[in-house]
């Protein structure tokens, strides 16, 4: 066409619709193209198996897994049992039938088959492989008889051999001839915020349960629980059974003993660090109670209007000595009713239940320095530690 167009002289005025009739074929085999691009071959998305993200999911599963393994032979069952008498209906009868009455009451009493009633009120961990068993002591307060049962199906009668109502502590004994497994225990200290955590335990007597979630808060404290306080936050479900069973870590560490779920609302539990439950059954299993230090004054914290009022303005934080105990390490090192007390030991005091902790937990005997604030002034105090039993 081109040379025909050419040789008529005429190409030049018609070069304008040649283009025009290349450019329509174009946009008419593009249109076709989108048209029919449903039809071209499926192309398939990338398998979840070749995400990385998948595999670390896959390795936190296992992890689950795994721990959930290791750690149910150290988890046990608390149970509270009761006899079941079954009273019998008496008649008037003569002499001697209520002497075979007698016999068979008698009988019943020492060779009978006896029945008892079991049920379920919390768990436990083994503290060691002699048979010690770590819970709280809400869960066998008031309890006569104790019976321990491990994942094995074994079943032990137990004894208490000491409780600790200021940390809802308490260590049993059970007599078995083959040595436990004991758990690892891990450091809370060394945990933060949003890591993984799991929680066993028996919940509605629902044997070696296991829920998972994340720590959610570190040193929580005024909850009414206890007297000592400095819980785990943690969002693994804690129900009424769960108590006095281990919260792990994601190596299968213990780092926690489940005490409590807030009635506040669900996905708020609490479990005791495993410093201090480790340091209570150490003393209980010693000395079947617990010694802490004591100081012997009456404290309240510093609000900024009592540090006004004191003349202590430039500090946050601390406590007020409301009362001084005669005879006690709080009068010989010479604190007096209106001093605010700011360090302990080297430590900033910043309330009162902080402060109860710093002298529970100082060994008995030992003298640390105290700051205060007197008329404004600092000053530096030294107090022996005495001893409170509880």
């Amino acid at each position: 066409m081109f040379n025909f167009l050419r040789k008529q002289k005429i190409w030049k005025p018609a070069l304008p619709f040649v283009w025009l009739i290349a450019l329509s074929a174009v946009l008419i085999f593009r249109q076709y193209t989108l048209e029919n691009a449903d039809q071209t071959p499926e192309v398939l998305p990338i398998s979840f198996t070749e995400i990385r993200s998948f595999d670390d999911a896959l390795a936190l599963q296992r992890a689950f897994v795994r721990n959930a393994k290791y750690i149910k032979p150290m988890v046990v069952s608390v149970n509270r049992v009761e006899e079941v008498v079954q009273e019998e209906i008496t008649h008037p009868q003569d002499g001697a039938s209520n002497l075979l009455n007698r016999g068979k009451r008698l009988w019943n009493k020492f060779f009978s088959e006896r029945h008892y009633l079991v049920e379920n009120v919390g768990s436990g961990v083994i503290f060691n492989d002699d048979g010690y068993i770590l819970t709280n002591n809400h869960v066998v307060e008031g309890l006569d008889r104790i019976l321990v049962k491990l994942s094995s199906n074994r079943e032990y009668f137990a004894k208490v051999v000491g409780s600790d109502r200021s940390t809802d502590l308490t260590i049993l004994k059970i007599s078995t001839l083959k040595k436990l497994p004991e758990p690892r225990f891990g450091k809370s200290g060394a945990i933060n915020v949003g890591e993984w955590v799991m929680a066993v335990g028996n919940p509605y007597g629902l044997e070696g349960t296991v829920t998972v979630g994340v720590v959610s808060g570190m040193g929580r404290d005024d909850l009414g629980i206890a007297t000592f306080e400095n819980f785990i936050q943690t969002d693994a479900s804690i129900n009424p059974g769960n108590s006095g069973g281990p919260l792990i870590n994601l190596n299968g560490e213990i780092i926690g003993i489940n005490t409590a779920v807030a009635a506040i609302g669900s996905g708020v539990g609490f479990a005791i660090p495993i410093e201090m439950a480790m340091r209570i059954g150490e003393q209980l299993i010693e000395h079947g109670s617990v010694e802490r230090g004591w100081l012997g004054v009456g404290i309240q914290t510093v609000t900024p209007q009592l540090a006004a009022s004191f003349n202590a303005t430039s500090w946050r934080g601390g406590v007020l000595v409301n009362s001084v105990e005669g005879e006690t390490p709080a009068q010989s090192a010479g604190i007096q009713r209106g001093d605010i007390i700011i360090q302990y030991d080297g430590q900033q005091v910043p309330g009162s239940k902080q402060f109860q902790s710093l002298v529970a937990n100082t060994e008995v005997g030992r003298t640390v320095s105290i700051k205060i604030l007197r008329d404004g002034a600092e000053k530096l105090l030294h107090a022996r530690i005495g001893k409170s039993v509880s």
